[in-house]
């Protein structure tokens, strides 16, 4: 008998042999045809903790995959600070509106952060996941990362021009980003999920450089992994081309990195096998070319590829398109268990 979900990825991310490639994925998954075959849509699955559980448990009991992850939107954090939110209706999803802080302001942090919005619903939603599908596949919480916070409660333009010029003036939102950080993990934690996610698509080399994310970004998710302190493993995804700090990402001492197909693999392998460094990669079958628009034999294709390249499990490059068909993420799964490794 085959290891679990649970089993298969918590040996990856340990270090240990796997019975066969972990499939997940690391970003939101959720589709139309996910919302009809659980009976829990959006947006009331963002704020109720049972719906949220629902619609999350159909990647584990509908489209087989390892691990299944809350929330789905990337706007938690930025909306108890203050930031306004546009409703994504049914068919999107949420999005940042207006910024809680114009650049210079001071980033107050708000009592009792876990307490508010919509993250009791997600800790509830964790609870629920680790009762219907936690036996054998892994629960994890998803959070933003500190950088990317920021970037959501002063705005994306403010913190780009700010980080060229005047990157001093960044450092409060992004210490109180990384606190408020630290106090959602433990309540992750505390809730009881299997891992953590730090999603920060804004520390992406497509919006900054190299040195920025060094600077900037990099120190602040080294903090909040340190500071989570290996009680659960973490999973850092960012977006884009990271070929030039693939090595400060793994430094952060996240167990694994999700990257999308842009990221040259075999490079980054070579570059970790000299280094010495054995954190696995996860990726990186591309949401849109393949997984939205491709066929099962383009997703089957892509899998064999991201395996050759040398991937540690299988993922989306990065959040899947809710129109996505059912049949294509079936086939992730189904195409890397009968993989020959």
């Amino acid at each position: 008998m085959g290891m679990t979900g649970k089993e298969r990825l918590t040996a990856l991310l340990s270090g240990k042999d796997v019975d066969r490639i972990p499939v997940l994925s690391v970003c939101q998954y959720v589709t139309y045809g996910l919302m009809e075959k659980t009976g829990a849509y959006w947006p009331e699955a963002h704020y109720d903790g049972e719906k949220m559980a629902r619609l999350s448990a159909g990647g584990a009991e509908i489209l087989h995959l390892d691990a299944v992850r809350v929330p789905y939107c990337q706007t938690v954090e930025a909306e108890i600070y203050g930031s306004a939110i546009k409703d994504g209706g049914r068919t999107h999803l949420p999005s940042i509106a207006k910024p809680a802080f114009s650049l210079g302001e001071e980033p107050r942090i708000p009592e009792n952060f876990t307490a508010k919005g919509r993250i009791p619903a997600v800790l509830d939603a964790i609870r629920r996941l680790k009762q219907t599908v936690g036996a054998e596949t892994l629960v994890m919480g998803s959070l933003v990362g500190p950088f990317s916070v920021a970037a959501n409660i002063i705005g994306v333009s403010a913190l780009l021009k700010a980080s060229l010029r005047k990157p001093e003036q960044l450092v409060p939102y992004f210490e109180a980003a990384e606190k408020t950080a630290e106090q959602y993990a433990q309540a992750i934690i505390d809730a009881g999920a299997d891992a953590i996610v730090i999603e920060d698509m804004m520390a992406s080399l497509d919006m900054i450089s190299p040195k920025t994310y060094r600077v900037m970004a990099a120190p602040y998710e080294k903090q909040l992994i340190d500071f989570i302190g290996g009680r659960v493993p973490v999973i850092i995804h960012i977006c884009g081309k990271l070929d030039q700090v693939m090595k400060d990402v793994a430094a952060t001492g996240a167990a694994a990195i999700s990257v999308e197909s842009a990221v040259d693999i075999p490079a980054a392998k070579e570059e970790f096998r000299q280094a010495g460094i054995t954190t696995p990669i996860l990726g990186a079958v591309h949401p849109i070319d393949v997984l939205l628009e491709g066929s099962r034999e383009d997703v089957r294709e892509a899998v064999q590829q991201s395996v050759a390249a040398g991937v540690d499990a299988i993922s989306p490059d990065c959040a899947i398109a809710p129109d996505t068909p059912l049949e294509n993420l079936l086939e992730l799964t189904k195409a890397a268990a009968e993989l020959d490794l």
